[in-house]
């Protein structure tokens, strides 16, 4: 589905962005392990949160929609069913590793499949600490999907000091410790996104959360009842963010983008933008479902290029794409190191944002683990040669931030394939057209 993405007039009005990702995905996955219904509002209906869904049907829940409200009947603590079919997970990195170790500590066995694209990332990271609580696999060569996993139960506790931030590698232990007897300890040396946390202890797990010697540490005690809840999914701030750079960048540009999520674990990149000269104003600040959340007021700004702190790294690994874009189009020099983890994303998104926007008349240098970046000063950028498409390699936030390029270019940028973007952000182009 080639799309090209021509220069916008103002982008003006009140926007929504979809459900929260990681917290839809985390959202039917602790229903399914709670007793009674749980209703879930605002939930993400793309095809990475569908994927979870179903595969929570085929373990034992009954999932179903009706007036606009998901609702979930989950099996308990313990009560997941022995698959029949094999999990497909399609492009969803997150399914992947947080059903491998929902399934870690139960008595099942299930094959794990994916996409050609998640079909290339590595597993290794989550098989090493889940084989440490009894589970075992067979993946294919290299630690790849398609990966067949054999719950232990009961599983052995464990504690574990996460090796490289990664809030899907911790949430798929702290998936498996809640099945497991005993005390799970994971460490966290970086902090990253809390919404497990968040999410079972609201639910009656048995979690706690502290702090010791300057790291994070949760501890989880196993065979805890969860209780049914009413979630509302709050909006996304990893889909907000390419609207707001959009907004940013178009001249004339004044957006309200209503319901974003402020969980502090992800919102680094509103930071760097403000840090770069960015107008972003937090109205109605509020909580939802537990979250921070606040509506948005973006207007277009003369952005300023800036080194990035490593520190800022976990807290906006998802929106560095987007970042890349805001970059390109700042005055002045922009540096960003420590992102050796976006070479194991959906493609290796630090070689393809470097080629994706080095032909659309960008100044880019790519290093070992970021990339440097010369901005235009303000101008646009060139755009994509007629013809020409950018290879967005079966990555939605590829495909997202180069349609922001696109917008804010002398010629429009044309990208290989949009069909990814709906792994996320459905109506990613319809609220684009609608805003301008």
């Amino acid at each position: 589905m080639p799309h090209t993405f021509l220069p916008s007039p103002p982008l003006v009005g009140r926007l929504r962005v979809p459900g929260d990702k990681s917290i839809s995905h985390r959202a039917l996955i602790t229903a399914t392990l709670a007793t009674g219904e749980s209703r879930i509002t605002g939930l993400l209906e793309a095809e990475d949160t569908l994927a979870t869904a179903e595969a929570m049907r085929v373990m034992g829940a009954v999932i179903e929609k009706r007036d606009g409200t998901w609702h979930v009947h989950g099996v308990g603590v313990g009560g997941l069913l022995q698959p029949e079919v094999a999990l497909a997970m399609g492009n969803s990195g997150t399914s992947a590793r947080l059903l491998a170790g929902l399934i870690a500590s139960h008595g099942i066995t299930a094959c794990l499949t994916g996409d050609a694209s998640l079909s290339r990332r590595p597993m290794e990271r989550i098989i090493t600490p889940l084989s440490l609580m009894g589970a075992s696999f067979a993946p294919s060569p290299v630690d790849r999907l398609p990966m067949m996993v054999t719950g232990c139960d009961p599983a052995v506790p464990i504690r574990y000091r996460l090796p490289v931030p990664s809030a899907q590698v911790k949430s798929a232990l702290l998936l498996a410790a809640l099945n497991t007897p005993g005390e799970s300890e994971i460490i966290e040396p970086v902090p990253t996104r809390d919404h497990t946390e968040r999410m079972l202890r609201a639910m009656g797990a048995a979690v706690t959360v502290s702090e010791e010697g300057g790291e994070r540490i949760i501890r989880v005690r196993g065979r805890t009842d969860l209780h049914a809840a009413a979630m509302d999914v709050p909006g996304d701030p990893s889909s907000a963010a390419f609207l707001v750079v959009a907004a940013l960048l178009v001249e004339g540009s004044d957006v309200v983008i209503g319901n974003v999520c402020m969980n502090p674990t992800r919102t680094g990149l509103f930071a760097v933008l403000r840090l770069m000269g960015g107008w972003i104003e937090e109205r109605d600040a509020r909580h939802v479902g537990g979250e921070p959340v606040a509506d948005l007021h973006v207007r277009h700004s003369a952005l300023t290029g800036v080194e990035i702190d490593p520190a800022l790294v976990p807290s906006m690994i998802d929106e560095f794409p987007v970042f890349f874009v805001a970059a390109a189009c700042a005055r002045g020099r922009t540096v960003a190191t420590g992102l050796g983890e976006l070479r194991v994303k959906e493609s290796d998104r630090l070689a393809a944002m470097a080629r994706a926007l080095t032909l659309a008349g960008a100044r880019v240098e790519e290093t070992a683990d970021g990339l440097v970046i010369d901005g235009t000063g303000g101008e646009p950028l060139p755009g994509t040669p007629d013809g020409t498409a950018v290879a967005t390699l079966l990555d939605h936030r590829v495909a997202m931030s180069m349609a922001v390029a696109g917008l804010a270019s002398r010629a429009g940028v044309c990208i290989d394939d949009a069909a990814p973007i709906a792994t996320s952000f459905p109506d990613f182009v319809r609220t684009l057209e609608e805003a301008a």
